[in-house]
């Protein structure tokens, strides 16, 4: 059995639950309630989102999408985009607690991407550097199941 690079910790664990209430609060009341800036704002946080993942779409290509225009991009950075959208739309109808919520939400945000798009991973998967070297290869569902950090069983 592979061990993880780190320990989790109470501490993580703590602060985690602490940016969640928090975030939580935000959520709740402080946000504004125009629907043209609720709508920027989502476009910015797809667009932003996105690009971690090395999605090539600027936030105009975004909004182009999500308004039905046709975008000279790569399909997939296209299906990605429709894909986010759906699940920010269906946020609100999510249990942040149920493992049926999240394959839920992995299945909306990956439909079309990938064969597994709803379940969780059957093999690992691995982080690489630009030249292919390999930083990380995580542990496999079997493996979280046995460590109890992931309730794929």
């Amino acid at each position: 059995m592979k061990n993880p690079p780190f320990e989790i910790t109470q501490a993580m664990l703590t602060d985690a639950a602490e940016i969640a209430e928090m975030v939580g609060r935000l959520s709740a009341g402080k946000l504004s309630s125009s629907p043209i800036l609720r709508r920027t704002n989502r476009i910015r946080t797809i667009q932003g989102t996105l690009a971690i993942e090395q999605n090539t779409l600027s936030v105009e290509q975004v909004k182009a999408v999500l308004n039905g225009r046709h975008v000279i991009a790569p399909p997939r950075d296209i299906t990605e985009v429709k894909n986010a959208y759906t699940v920010y739309e269906t946020m609100a109808e999510l249990d942040p607690y149920s493992v049926d919520s999240l394959l839920a939400a992995h299945g909306a945000m990956m439909h079309g991407l990938i064969d597994e798009a709803g379940l969780f991973r059957s093999g690992a998967a691995g982080v690489a550097d630009s030249e292919g070297n390999i930083l990380h290869v995580s542990l496999t569902c079997q493996e979280s199941a046995a460590m109890n950090l992931c309730p794929c069983f």
